[in-house]
């Protein structure tokens, strides 16, 4: 099955200075600039999948790699510069199969579930250590956002990260703590829930997406996410492709 028809979901420039609240000159080279799509295609796919193992390896985690296809309910997203993978997030969709944070986290997935809250899940982010920017990763969670809540339509996402980089996602994102620290056991590493409401994030992006100059007063990654015209393109280019998990 072919994922969101496999071209460019999203791209963007990376400007040399507009993470540090001034725009480029016209003498300056702003050429460098990196494109989203589904991880889709075997190249794409080994060579994200290789980023995967490389940075979760060097942090000492184990077993982590991606299924060989695409599946329905899990979609992996890549953002590639000059063809290199750069970054990638995988959105989990919950369904019949589950999301993968319950192994550890049981009740507090089956908790949200009773609640009516429809839940999912972004697993597998992993940025290249040459990607130097803010804008890459708030780009991916963009647009994996995207697909889970505008497009799916799901309320809260759920994300199972290591103990100490809990800040930085409450600071960067707005995420909550819902279920404290336990072991992993797909990756042999501590994790501690966190929680996202994506309405949260649908404001946040509204108020600061496309404006990477409030980075300077606003510390948090909303700043150099999409715009709203950016936005709605990439909705737009979803809804006219087919990928799997789309609503038929």
């Amino acid at each position: 099955m072919t994922a969101i028809a496999n071209p460019i979901i999203a791209e963007s420039y990376l400007h040399p200075r507009a993470f540090v609240g001034g725009e480029p000159s016209r003498d300056e080279d702003t050429s460098r600039h990196f494109k989203i799509r589904a991880a889709d295609d075997h190249g794409q796919r080994s060579s994200t999948n290789i980023l995967i193992k490389r940075r979760y390896e060097w942090r000492g985690y184990q077993n982590v790699a991606l299924p060989t296809e695409q599946a329905g309910h899990r979609i992996t997203l890549c953002a590639t510069e000059e063809d290199e993978v750069i970054g990638t997030i995988t959105v989990g969709l919950d369904g019949a199969d589950g999301l993968y944070a319950e192994d550890a986290f049981c009740s507090e997935v089956q908790a949200l579930r009773k609640n009516g809250i429809r839940i999912c899940e972004f697993t597998k982010l992993a940025m290249g250590a040459t990607a130097g920017s803010k804008h890459v990763l708030a780009s991916l969670f963009h647009v994996a956002y995207t697909i889970a809540h505008r497009i799916r339509g799901f309320d809260m996402l759920l994300m199972e990260v290591n103990p100490r980089h809990v800040a930085y996602y409450r600071r960067m994102l707005g995420c909550q703590i819902l279920g404290a620290e336990r072991l992993n056991r797909r990756v042999s590493a501590p994790a501690v829930l966190l929680s996202l409401d994506l309405n949260y994030t649908r404001e946040q992006i509204r108020r600061l997406g496309g404006r990477p100059e409030q980075a300077a007063c606003e510390k948090s990654l909303y700043p150099f996410a999409f715009s709203e015209p950016e936005e709605a393109g990439i909705i737009d280019r979803l809804n006219r492709s087919v990928w799997p998990g789309k609503p038929s």
